[in-house]
């Protein structure tokens, strides 16, 4: 199946994709460090992104004439606009990239999307603009006009949605809203996802269940120890539980194991075989320490033993300290870039290029691979499905018309 890859950034998305059995036929990216990213992987025979053709530019100029028989559509637009971190000037931010992804679906009409943002788009601040993005997306050939203002806009597409019928394009979309420590990445990172198909694609489609919990690491942890047999780890190296968490862990201790699901990853998980880091060479791609890190009231960084707070694309002004390690004692660094990416589950052998800050940016602003394959997939196997209804529908109607 074809795919194209909006706001590439340094691959997570179309790497979870390409995973899951799509092929892009178009990876867009403005960014020349990000786009250095993944030409230098293909430069070093990274196998997934040998067939990757890259438009460095912006979505709005690409010439998508040459692209034909899209089946899906991904992308992460800016979520600058709308973090919690940020100014949240939402639509009338420049980056604000939503109607520019609703012109491509309308161009290429693909038989599905797929779209990513932060959870902060789901705010009652926002709640008018985010009803205006899922109608641009259900309704995409419903265009803005010259002048128009998005409410304006938002008003006609209402009317549209409501009325029985309509000869024009039409998406059908679920969304929902995911933490990646429960699909198994090792990281509390929590999107909104978009998820549409066209409405002659039979599929009735439902998000990903979760698969990993936190009841089953505490469980784990606290309950039969096997967390700290497997990484070796004595009485006096773990950490002290705090009043709620031993609460809960106490709830736990009748539960059965096997209803728990999955465990939450966490960092100490992720990290196994990297050695500590140091200033100088490594064997290990992009695994070269970061000076200069320090913990202060708000900016404490990520446990050892929880999946870590969300990364953020910044370096030294991150806000909370997500791109630093805390150890027991409490000191603390930075994340090493290869430490930050399999935070974000890239594969070891893809590297990120440009400076430790640049590198850390890239992967701020990146899905993490496991989640873009675990929700790609599931895309897959509903279009599966739908082609394979479709072919026998045609099959009866022909076997009719014989008749």
């Amino acid at each position: 199946m074809r795919s194209v890859e909006l706001f590439a950034g340094a691959g997570g998305l179309a790497l979870g994709s390409e995973i899951a059995g799509f092929e892009p036929a178009l990876t867009v990216e403005w960014d020349r460090w990000a786009c250095d990213t993944i030409r230098e992987n293909q430069k070093s025979g990274f196998p997934l992104v040998q067939g990757w053709r890259v438009y460095e530019g912006d979505v709005r100029t690409v010439d998508w004439s040459g692209v034909n028989d899209v089946d899906l559509v991904t992308g992460g637009p800016p979520c600058q606009p709308f973090s919690m971190g940020g100014k949240a000037l939402a639509q009338t931010d420049p980056r604000d990239m939503f109607p520019a992804t609703a012109e491509v679906v309308r161009t290429l009409q693909p038989r599905a999307f797929l779209i990513e943002n932060v959870k902060g788009l789901t705010r009652a601040t926002f709640a008018n603009y985010f009803q205006y993005i899922v109608l641009r997306l259900e309704h995409p050939a419903n265009v803005i006009h010259e002048g128009e203002a998005w409410d304006a806009h938002l008003r006609r597409l209402q009317g549209e949605h409501t009325a029985t019928l309509t000869d024009q394009i039409r998406y059908n979309v679920v969304v929902s809203t995911a933490n990646a420590a429960d699909f198994g990445v090792p990281q509390q990172r929590h999107r909104v996802f978009f998820v549409g198909f066209r409405s002659d694609v039979n599929a009735e489609y439902e998000f990903p269940s979760p698969t990993h919990t936190l009841d089953a690491l505490l469980h784990d942890q606290w309950v039969t120890g096997t967390y700290w047999d497997r990484h070796a780890i004595g009485v006096a190296q773990r950490p002290t539980l705090s009043r709620s968490t031993a609460a809960r862990v106490e709830r736990l201790r009748g539960s059965e194991r096997a209803s728990l699901g999955e465990a939450w990853v966490t960092v100490r998980d992720a990290l196994a075989g990297l050695p500590e880091p140091t200033g100088g060479r490594s064997e290990h791609l992009n695994h070269k320490l970061q000076q200069g890190a320090r913990s202060y009231a708000g900016h404490t960084g990520s446990p050892l033993d929880m999946p870590s707070k969300a990364l953020k694309a910044g370096a030294h002004g991150v806000p909370g300290g997500e791109n630093m390690l805390r150890r027991l004692d409490g000191t603390v660094r930075y994340f090493t870039v290869r430490e930050a990416a399999r935070l974000q589950t890239f594969p070891d052998n893809y590297e990120l290029h440009g400076s430790w800050s640049e590198a850390m940016r890239q992967l701020g602003n990146a899905v993490p691979v496991r989640l873009a394959e675990v929700v790609s997939r599931s895309v897959h196997t509903h279009l599966l499905l739908a082609s394979a209804t479709e072919g026998s529908s045609a099959m009866g109607v022909s076997r009719d018309l014989t008749i």
